[in-house]
């Protein structure tokens, strides 16, 4: 008999509980399937990280690659790059200039890379669902304008909500630290230093790019947005390939 591991079965969950949001009829019931999705991807988490302690090799650090498309593809780079960081790993921009974005790579452990591809994949859904029906309060404002300042507060509200989620499993999780069993806050800690090591190595030429300022009135209707979701600069690379990091 093939049994299905304990961590695939959690994931498969939280695919089936985003499918749920995407479809929920108010976002009051898509919130409901969020929360429980996002609580369930933290603990899974947790148990990777504390599984990897024990069997060394076994969670690679390493890069994904993903792109972006247009409209707001600015947007949408940061609403992936605020999650990686919520979810401990770094993230690079591709080609950013004139407030697009090709191609996000997410830089950290494959089962953090997973959780960032999983939500990711859903959060987007659901942001473009909602972000094609929102318009500016204000006669004469731009549409535009207003849909990147309401992706913004969008993703910010994702990015505190999934480190608080984040924050919460390793919190009920901790454990003494002994010489045989270190304790979470330690092998989190661990895991992160690790993956900023090889982020610096992998990306040795990055530098600092000055944050973009957006002039739409959209934000704070995004990130109340975000709420319902219930979830929750950058650096340019020198020489042919453009890239943004963090």
């Amino acid at each position: 008999m093939i049994t299905e591991a304990p961590g695939t079965a959690k994931l498969a969950t939280v695919r089936k509980l985003l499918a749920k949001a995407e479809r929920a009829a108010t976002p009051a019931e898509a919130e409901v399937y969020t929360a429980k999705a996002v609580e369930l991807m933290a603990r899974h988490g947790i148990d990777a990280a504390l599984l990897a302690t024990a069997e060394p090799g076994r969670d690679g650090i390493g890069p994904m690659r993903i792109a972006m498309q247009d409209p707001y593809s600015a947007g949408k780079a940061r609403l992936l790059g605020w999650t990686a960081a919520a979810l401990r790993c770094r993230w690079v921009l591709h080609g950013a200039w004139g407030g697009k974005v090709a191609a996000v790579t997410v830089f950290g452990h494959a089962s953090d890379r997973e959780r960032v591809e999983v939500l990711y994949t859903s959060l987007l859904l659901q942001a473009t669902t909602q972000l094609v029906r929102v318009r500016p309060p204000r006669p004469g404002e731009s549409v535009a304008a207003y849909r990147r300042s309401w992706l913004e507060g969008f993703a910010a509200q994702v990015h505190r909500r999934l480190v608080e989620a984040e924050e919460r499993a390793a919190q009920a999780r901790a454990e003494p630290a002994g010489p045989h069993h270190p304790g979470v806050a330690l092998v989190l800690a661990d895991r992160r230093r690790r993956v900023d090591e090889e982020f610096a190595s992998t990306y040795p030429r990055l530098a600092t790019l000055r944050p973009s300022v957006l002039s739409g009135s959209g934000r704070a209707a995004g990130a109340l947005a975000g709420q319902r979701a219930d979830l929750g600069g950058g650096r340019l690379a020198t020489g042919r390939r453009q890239a943004l990091g963090a």
